[in-house]
């Protein structure tokens, strides 16, 4: 049982074949599986709140209630007042669930209606993660009273009502202070909805061997600081401006040219060799006086960018740039070229309008984008999100980043990844340009796209974890610059990636 997690993450029938895989390889049975899940279930309780002395235990009508009788069991022979509030009632459990209630009720201890009051810790073993419809009625109303109530919940492997597979909330969902998953990690505790009601993500594997694992393709994984730290080393002692690439930042349309200096700054910081701001002749001449290191190019008409063009190493385009004709052939320019891309903002939204594939892009879509690029409407993405991103990446080919709470990478021929960095502060305007400006700078110091848009997603997240020590709300994107030159250091700074976690909310 480890906070630290492992990086694959399943879907619910994925865990399942994971289950019967140990269950034939150890010749166990689904009941010593439950004992264990139950027991290390109590002792994450025992750990986080030692002082708990009454417990309140939801269950339902599946495997889920199953641990839910487990740890009560344990519970009540440690001495602790217990009640068990059974949403389905015990003689109408079957198989493993039923035996781990029976031995629960054969303590001498009861299963009572359901109230929160008076209880210092409740456990919810009410829905699994076979859960594939609105929650109603009296779970509902249930799931209801438990949050109104504030006492702080453990959720035994997800939280009741929300989705494993998409991270969706099936109408009603528990918000727990925290949850300990088991055997493997599911997905919708990531992303989506997942991130706001899981709360802290404990795991254990319950023992289960690693050959089952091996066995099934998660096809998501997390991404790791090491992959940092590894596609950034320490630079040569001969290094020079023109080995780490020019970054050209195009944008800056009449309003938004702080999203194209964002996006530049970002690039420089993150460590490109040079960095150029193409933009509105009448922003031009401010670029230097904002940042002197950056460079700037007035842009009347788009072969205004054919010099620069023949100059850089990588062009990102968006922050700023607007949709009127003036950005339309710009966009138009730059997509003549084969340098490497990075697309964000109004570019995507006119892409939407003429798409096209490209290898060597990277497209960094929030939903509201992304559901644009694919002709549906943004709940309909959000509602699996896994889906949306892979649909994207073979619609237009290159790398396709879905921003958002648990943001998503696919890339042509490999898993997706998701990014286990990064907090509510970030929702404030301008973190999509640095990000922009990041995965930008990366490509100019010669990352692979896949790597620099999972690095780049990753290093962007780790600052606004960073800056979120001093507090959430206020979070500014540019409060992220000065964090990322220590966070593209990391043979300088190796205790901001060992053992790192995204911080709490402050």
């Amino acid at each position: 049982m480890t906070a630290d997690l492992p990086v694959e993450l399943y879907t619910a029938a994925q865990v399942r074949e994971l289950d019967r895989i140990a269950i034939k390889e150890q010749s166990l049975s689904s009941l010593t599986l439950m004992e264990r899940a139950g027991a290390d279930a109590f002792e994450v309780l025992r750990v986080r709140y030692p002082d708990a002395k009454r417990l309140l235990v939801l269950c339902g009508g599946g495997n889920n209630a199953g641990d839910g009788y487990v740890l009560a069991r344990l519970a009540h022979q440690e001495g602790r007042v217990v009640r068990v509030s059974a949403l389905v009632a015990p003689e109408r459990l079957t198989g493993e669930a039923a035996t781990c209630a029976r031995h629960y009720l054969q303590t001498g201890a009861v299963a009572s209606t359901f109230a929160p009051d008076g209880a210092d810790v409740i456990v919810d073993a009410l829905l699994g993660s076979g859960l594939n419809r609105i929650v109603d009625g009296a779970f509902a109303d249930a799931i209801r009273r438990v949050n109104e109530s504030g006492i702080p919940t453990l959720a035994l492997d997800l939280p009741s009502g929300l989705n494993a597979d998409t991270g969706v909330c099936m109408g009603s969902t528990i918000r727990a202070a925290a949850t300990i998953a088991f055997v493997g990690l599911k997905r919708g505790l990531f992303t989506a909805q997942g991130p706001e009601f899981c709360g802290d993500v404990l795991f254990s594997d319950l023992d289960t061997p690693a050959t089952a694992r091996a066995s099934v393709n998660a096809g998501v994984r997390l991404i790791e600081h090491q992959e940092v730290a590894h596609n950034l080393p320490c630079r040569t002692r001969d290094a020079h401006k023109g080995h780490h690439g020019h970054v050209l930042v195009v944008g800056g349309d009449d309003g938004y040219q702080g999203a194209a200096l964002l996006a530049a700054c970002a690039a420089a910081r993150s460590g490109a060799g040079l960095v150029t701001v193409a933009t509105r002749p009448e922003h031009a001449r401010i670029v230097p006086l904002y940042q002197p290191e950056l460079m700037s190019a007035a842009v009347h008409t788009a072969q205004d960018l054919d010099t620069l063009l023949n100059r850089v190493s990588v062009v990102a385009i968006g922050p700023g740039l607007g949709q009127s004709d003036w950005a339309g052939a710009l966009l138009a320019k730059v997509l003549q070229t084969r340098l490497p891309l990075v697309v964000d903002a109004d570019a995507l939204n006119l892409l939407a309008s003429e798409p096209q594939r490209r290898a060597n892009w990277v497209l960094t879509p929030h939903p509201g984008e992304a559901a644009r690029l694919l002709g549906v409407t943004t709940a309909e993405l959000q509602a699996d999100r896994f889906a949306a991103v892979s649909l994207l990446q073979d619609k237009f080919g290159g790398v396709v980043v879905l921003k958002g709470a648990g943001s998503l990478i696919a890339a042509a021929g490999g898993p997706l990844y998701l990014n286990p960095t990064g907090n509510p502060g970030m929702a404030a305007g301008g973190m999509g340009d640095v990000l922009t400006g990041i995965i930008a700078g990366l490509l100019a110091q010669g990352l692979a796209p896949p790597a620099a848009a999972r690095c780049g997603v990753y290093l962007h997240g780790h600052a606004a974890d960073l800056c979120a020590a001093q507090g959430e709300r206020g979070l500014l994107a540019g409060d992220l610059l000065p964090m990322l030159r220590t966070l593209v250091n990391p043979a300088h700074h190796p205790a901001h990636y060992l053992g790192h976690h995204p911080a709490p909310c402050a």
